[in-house]
């Protein structure tokens, strides 16, 4: 039983950094950065100061978890290029770029504000543009693709994709697999008449509450 006790502890600690990490992504996007340290440790399952060990700092803890976000991006372009249908592979990309995106909440966003100099991820970018170039040509050359697709539509789809509002995380992801529907069709050669995924309810928050676009369309006039 000796014999195993360093290699369990090791198990251990690395289950409890996955545990936080997993606990930390979950609250950041729902609740924002500002969560406590201590309320990301009660929701991890483990003490402060488990926490601390791992993670001494708060900017420690969300940099390792923008991290594992900028990865994910990457693998999903690594999947698509992996597919040997590369429209297909295109195509998978978008929806699971589009998602990933819905289901961040901002949280990339409040991190580069909150902490611009925390990480250098350039090189990660650099690799995850680079991929998703190269799965363009493929497509491209399999005559799915319009020949005039370049990466900048692609990071353009993924800003337009990133000001979806929506009332709840579900209805913002319906939104999204919509959206890349939609985009899908328009980067098509031949767009198919396709359905698309349906649409929830959704009220831009700038054009104010039902009530209020009612009340703008139909003014009441005293007289």
């Amino acid at each position: 039983m000796t014999a195993h006790l360093p290699h369990a502890l090791r198990s251990d600690a690395r289950e409890n950094r996955e545990r936080i990490l997993e606990a930390a992504r979950t609250v950041f996007v729902s609740a924002g950065l500002d969560v406590p340290m201590r309320e990301i440790a009660r929701r991890a399952g483990v003490g402060p100061a488990t926490l601390y060990r791992h993670f001494p700092t708060k900017e420690m803890l969300v940099a390792e978890a923008f991290t594992d976000q900028m990865l994910a991006c990457r693998s999903l372009v690594d999947e698509g290029l992996a597919d040997p249908d590369s429209w297909h592979g295109f195509c998978r990309v978008v929806e699971k770029l589009c998602e990933l995106q819905a289901r961040d909440h901002g949280f990339t966003a409040a991190f580069m504000s909150a902490y611009p100099h925390a990480l250098n991820f350039a090189a990660i970018r650099t690799s995850s543009l680079t991929g998703a170039a190269e799965l363009i040509r493929r497509a491209k050359d399999t005559g799915h693709l319009r020949s005039d697709i370049v990466l900048d539509d692609l990071i353009l789809m993924i800003m337009a994709n990133n000001g979806i509002r929506a009332g709840t995380p579900a209805a913002r992801i319906a939104a999204s697999q919509r959206f890349a529907a939609l985009m899908i069709q328009a980067f098509q050669a031949s767009p198919a008449s396709a359905p698309l995924p349906p649409i929830p309810r959704l009220t831009p928050r700038s054009f104010g509450t039902p009530t209020q676009i009612h009340q703008a369309k139909h003014p009441v006039t005293k007289g």
